[in-house]
């Protein structure tokens, strides 16, 4: 749509987590190293929370990138598991062969055999389970006594749950107080301040292939920011409704305009600026301006 007008190789504010657009500043790059610092430890298990789009997924991803060879890693995007489901789906990611209609001892003695043999080749085995708030208290207890497979030295399986804030209510609750006294480490992912936001709009247009002068106007970044109150999933809507605004009027910068146009188009950026709704979505309007 509008990569040629600015020179772009891609599009650079997706919603989907590209890890060739991680940023390695701010709090993602404390993020990851916590993290590979504590699984290269042996932890058995590691929390990160953060809010709705503050980057949880790209994170979990770019930490199964660089982790290595040494560690086997199974993600675990689905957080609706029953204990059973989720012996399942380990054991499907791992790539070990169990039964036809396996029951979960079988399964259990399945994993215990295959985490040996991964041990006696010199690797780890690492479980990142995503959207962990929404995980059910049996499966969150299957998942503790899953890390009780051990050797005298280390736990044969490490944890690492990535959830919204509202995982720390349920790991509050007694009924899993085991597991929450099991977890060393911990990582709070928080919202970008304004200079964080020009630094990720810069990071993520370079990535793009962008080689120009200054894109996005200070002014128009304050708008950004008032509107995404420095969440990156935000961001990179408001971000891209701006370069598509700016595009259907020619302009080969963002303005303050631009982004008052993309936070008027979004409702949740809407209501943290409290600018009124737009008349006509962007979608809609570039569409008729450039017909």
């Amino acid at each position: 749509m509008y990569l040629q007008h600015y020179r772009l190789r891609e599009f650079p504010f997706t919603l989907t987590p590209d890890t060739a657009f991680f940023m390695e500043r701010a709090g993602y790059l404390d993020a990851l190293n916590v993290l590979l610092v504590a699984l290269r430890s042996g932890e058995g298990f590691v929390k990160v929370v953060g809010e709705v789009g503050t980057g949880k997924t790209i994170l979990c991803r770019a930490l199964i990138n660089a982790l290595g060879g040494e560690f086997k890693c199974a993600y675990l995007p689905n957080p609706y598991l029953r204990p059973s489901s989720l012996m399942l789906s380990i054991v499907d990611e791992l790539g070990l062969e169990y039964p036809k209609r396996a029951t979960q001892h079988q399964l259990l003695r399945v994993l215990n055999d295959g985490l040996l043999a991964l041990v006696t080749e010199g690797r780890r085995v690492v479980l990142c389970m995503d959207e962990a708030q929404a995980v059910p208290l049996q499966t969150l207890e299957a998942l503790r006594l899953l890390t009780n497979l051990e050797t005298e030295k280390r736990k044969l399986v490490q944890v690492v749950l990535f959830g919204q804030p509202e995982l720390d209510g349920v790991l509050d609750q007694p009924s899993i107080r085991q597991l929450r006294q099991r977890i060393s480490f911990g990582y709070e992912l928080l919202p970008l301040n304004r200079a964080g936001i020009d630094d990720y709009l810069a990071h993520r247009l370079a990535v793009a292939g962008y080689e120009g002068a200054r894109l996005f106007q200070r002014r128009a970044i304050d708008e950004i920011y008032r509107g995404s109150r420095g969440v990156p999933r935000l961001i990179n809507i408001l971000s891209h409704k701006s370069l598509m605004a700016a595009f259907g009027q020619g302009a080969t910068s963002i303005e303050r305009r631009h982004a008052q146009m993309a936070v008027a188009d979004t409702a949740d950026a809407r209501a943290a600026s409290k600018r009124p709704g737009s008349w006509l979505g962007i979608g809609n309007w570039l569409s008729s301006s450039v017909s």
